[in-house]
């Protein structure tokens, strides 16, 4: 008796198997990737209401991260600065420029400007930007290098997964705590030894357990 399907038929299940399994393993990578924050926070840079440039203030004059975010080193916040902030300088600097008319708005009323969030982490997660800092963690791991952002974009993902890389092997981002807003320093050539030393001095031993984020 003749057969009735060809003989190719015969490896119709396997070939149906590894459709399947193939297809379920494409989608489990693409949204891992596409719906990660890698993907959708990374370069994240979103329209201010003040076109301020990080560039200009931190990089070309050089003023310190910590003069406008007053609270990086003692608080578990770092603060968006007041309009006050501003104008120490602006009310003898640019003091016509329509670039700066919301901010000179904002001080005559006392209506703070509405300034939008770029880098934040999960309501779920506890960060604390003293310890880091304390610690000797530069702006320039988790920000980027924002002396030279005309707009101020998200760098790192902020991730658990992230942050874990860093804790379990916290080294490669530790400077002297005087340089944690130096967006130029570079690492010594003695980095690891210098790391080992900053650790034991400080009793550095950051948590990878549920509890040191999730409170």
């Amino acid at each position: 008796m003749a057969q009735i399907f060809p003989s190719w038929t015969n490896k119709l299940p396997l070939i149906l198997l590894v459709v399947v399994v193939g297809i379920g393993v494409s989608k489990v990578g693409f949204f891992s990737y596409f719906g990660s924050p890698e993907f959708t926070d990374v370069g994240y840079r979103p329209d201010q209401p003040v076109d301020y440039s990080h560039k200009l203030h931190a990089g070309d004059l050089g003023i310190d991260c910590r003069y406008c975010h007053v609270s990086v080193e003692t608080s578990a916040v770092s603060n968006v600065p007041p309009t006050r902030t501003c104008m120490n300088c602006h009310t003898l600097v640019n003091t016509d420029s329509d670039k700066l008319a919301k901010v000179r708005e904002s001080w005559q009323t006392g209506k703070p400007i509405e300034w939008v969030r770029v880098h934040k982490v999960g309501e779920y997660a506890y960060f604390n930007h003293s310890i880091h800092i304390d610690r000797g963690v530069g702006c320039i791991s988790c920000h980027g290098n924002v002396a030279e952002m005309e707009k101020v974009t998200q760098a790192e993902p902020l991730s658990m997964g992230w942050c874990l890389d860093c804790h379990r092997n916290p080294g490669p981002n530790l400077r002297p705590v005087d340089e944690v807003t130096n967006m130029y320093w570079e690492k010594p050539d003695n980095q690891a030894e210098f790391a080992a030393k900053i650790i034991k001095e400080k009793n550095i031993s950051p948590p990878v357990n549920c509890a040191g984020c999730h409170r």
